[in-house]
């Protein structure tokens, strides 16, 4: 048994995860068939323009030749298997892109040359520090004409700080990349490899004492023994590497599949996943151990509805292994499932192996239970296990949606379902006030695509009518609310009567019901009834017709009737004296505000900053990106950005582009609220 577990280990230490992330058009599909082609993973390298790779399967990809999806892979090098994600670059994808991060060690955010550092890159830089990855950067298309290689550098370490660091340098043809810290031969224009060297090792030693005192006295360190302070730097984004590669010409791509073996963490050399153990408030820190002999831990990170083998769970184990036979638990659920099929993914293709160990990403299928996030276990006490939630953002754009024939309302729901659980970014409500099914999404062309996706894969045509903004409603001062509910109709009749009072919460707080009814005036089982009528306010809005927020309701007293109290009489006054509280609450509709970051020729910031203060936005900052390039970031309410990319697209000539997430919710102006009053006016009286 002992010598099956050292195996084991030192297989699994034989395990290396990375995601490739970053903007569009960095190249990352291109670069991982590339890297797929050189470890001989695949025979013939697979084309974006020809529909052909391996990780952009999706007909909707395919068409676009834009990534839409994550999708993994894998390639074996140097007796290490290396399973990678290729994610999106749009940041109306990021659903799928942030939960790649919860499947790797590392974070590889891929920049391209000639464009240099743009807003999603720095936004990915940011997630993954905050999920503590191991993070690099990975310079595409070294061979552009007419790059400034050593200002790139400069602009990486200005974005994201002196730790970046070259761990190889582009030749001047583009054409092959020079080593800086094992072999550091031969020079470039870029910078003296010797230099660079130096500049690793400093960097390296600087989180262990005792390198630092050998390096002092002795001028050097051999690289090859850096290698637990380089984790514990890496571990602690005291380094982040910096690659150069063409993915074109294959330059530097054998040396990153080195680094990746040599240099980035296995799953017992990365920071622990931040696993808790119950619910709210009481959840408490539980580690996971990247042990294959302790029980079994996976986090699902990904799942997709697929029409032939049904809904698949991707997952990256934890702890534990998982085989052919196991049998796993989803969540907390009561009924465990056994595992039948067990897959490694190759982009579209199944790949079924026998157990999967730490490290490892794999994939069950025909699993109905499974969904996004969940966590799979063999233990019965494991049953509330969780990964901290991710925090993504929220979706704002908002597209009213209907079935072109009548009697089709079902089946949307039903396709919309299984949309919503492959992209946690997506969301879908229906307003009882106007009737409508609203679908909700990260932008423009997330709703776009997903229009796509009702059309091309499921043949379900439908009416839409213009985006509606996600607004909110709230009061700003305390108040009281009472009414009393009397109906007789000849047979029993109906009695409930509430007292409450409400206060605001501050933004983003939410909800708290209270209930501070003495001597049972309102008997305890009428209180749900009346926390029922409550919420249904909350949902459907008081004075405008959206959600109400951030508010606290404290039922306080009441009268019932022995004989004609029931629940829909609570539940009715609970309502009614909750509308009539917020009416005396200074009551106001707030609206969502966006952070935006736009990528633009220098020649149009005056344009760009002119028009966002004319919308009611406001200019954050600016930063230069690549040559003649400029990044605005600002925030500005979601209203006025209707139509925004085609006021872009005039004010830089069709090369501009921008991307939005949710800052904060904020009052809108009187004359705006007084107009939403009255148009939910009107739906009332229709």
């Amino acid at each position: 048994m002992p010598s099956r577990t050292n195996g084991l280990l030192a297989e699994m230490e034989a395990v290396r995860t990375l995601a490739l992330v970053g903007p569009p058009a960095g190249g990352k599909t291109t670069l991982a068939e590339a890297l797929l082609l050189k470890a001989g993973a695949i025979g013939t390298p697979g084309s974006v323009e020809r529909g052909s790779t391996v990780s952009d399967f999706d007909p909707l990809e395919k068409r676009i030749q834009h990534s839409l999806n994550s999708s993994v892979m894998h390639l074996a090098h140097a007796g290490t298997r290396i399973h990678f994600i290729d994610t999106p670059g749009g940041a109306d994808f990021l659903g799928q892109s942030l939960p790649a991060l919860e499947a790797v060690e590392t974070a590889a955010v891929v920049i391209n040359a000639a464009t240099g550092i743009e807003p999603m890159a720095v936004r990915m830089m940011e997630h993954a520090a905050k999920r503590k990855l191991a993070r690099m950067v990975i310079v595409n298309k070294i061979d552009s004409q007419g790059v400034d290689m050593a200002g790139l550098l400069t602009q990486i370490q200005a974005a994201f700080g002196r730790e970046c660091l070259p761990v190889n340098l582009p030749d001047d043809s583009g054409t092959k990349v020079l080593d800086c810290f094992y072999n550091r031969e031969g020079g470039c224009s870029m910078g003296d490899v010797e230099a660079a060297h130096r500049k690793l090792v400093e960097q390296v030693v600087e989180v262990d004492a005792a390198f630092v005192d050998r390096y002092l006295e002795e001028g050097d360190v051999d690289a090859n023994e850096l290698h637990a302070p380089l984790e514990q730097a890496l571990r602690e984004g005291h380094l982040i590497p910096v690659c150069f590669v063409s993915a074109r010409n294959g330059a530097g791509l054998a040396e990153l599949l080195d680094v990746i073996v040599k240099l980035l963490p296995d799953p017992t050399e990365a920071n622990p996943p931040a696993f808790l153990l119950g619910e709210g408030d009481e959840a408490r820190p539980m580690e996971a151990k990247p042990d294959p002999s302790l029980h079994v831990l996976a986090h699902v990170f990904k799942v997709t509805v697929d029409p032939y083998v049904g809904k698949m769970g991707i997952f990256r184990v934890h702890q534990g292994t998982v085989t052919r036979d196991s049998q796993l638990f989803v969540g907390d659920g009561r009924k465990p499932f056994k595992v039948g099929h067990l897959f490694m993914l190759q982009g579209k293709e199944y790949v079924e192996v026998q157990r999967v160990l730490p490290g490892d990403i794999a994939a069950v299928a025909k699993v109905e239970e499974m969904h996004f996030d969940a966590v799979l276990h063999d233990a019965a006490e494991d049953d509330h296990v969780h990964l901290a939630a991710l925090d993504f953002p929220i979706p704002v754009h908002g597209l009213a949606i209907e079935p072109q024939r009548h009697g089709d309302e079902q089946r949307l729901w039903e396709i919309l379902g299984k949309l919503v659980d492959e992209d946690p970014c997506l969301r879908v409500e229906h307003v009882a006030v106007t009737n409508e099914t609203i679908v909700y999404g990260l932008g423009e062309l997330h709703l776009r695509v997903l229009l796509d996706r009702l059309r091309e894969v499921y043949r379900f045509e439908v009416n839409t009518r213009p985006p509606r903004i996600a607004y909110r409603e709230t009061v700003t001062a305390p108040a009281e609310g009472h009414h009393r509910h009397k109906k007789q109709t000849g047979g029993a009749g109906q009695f409930g009567e509430v007292f409450l009072r409400i206060e605001p919460l501050e933004r983003g707080a939410g909800f708290e019901f209270r209930d501070e009814v003495k001597g049972g005036a309102i008997p305890y089982q009428f209180i749900p009834a009346v926390e029922k009528g409550v919420r249904d306010v909350l949902e459907h809005g008081a004075i405008a017709g959206y959600p109400v927020v951030d508010v606290r309701v404290t039922v306080y007293d009441g009268k019932s009737h022995s004989v004609d109290s029931k629940d829909i009489a609570f539940a009715t006054a609970g309502r009614k004296a909750f509308i009539a509280a917020i009416q005396e609450a200074r009551p106001i509709v707030l609206e969502p505000v966006v952070k935006i970051d736009i990528a633009a020729p220098d020649g149009a910031i005056g344009d760009i900053t002119g028009d966002l203060s004319s919308r009611r936005g406001l200019v954050t900052g600016t930063a230069n990106a690549a040559a003649g390039t400029v990044l605005v970031r600002g925030q500005v309410p979601m209203s006025e950005l209707s139509g925004y990319q085609s006021r872009l697209n005039a004010m830089t000539s069709g090369q501009g582009r921008y991307s939005i997430e949710l800052s904060h919710y904020e009052a809108v102006p009187p004359a705006t609220q007084q107009q939403l009053m009255a148009q939910h006016k009107v739906r009332d009286t229709d």
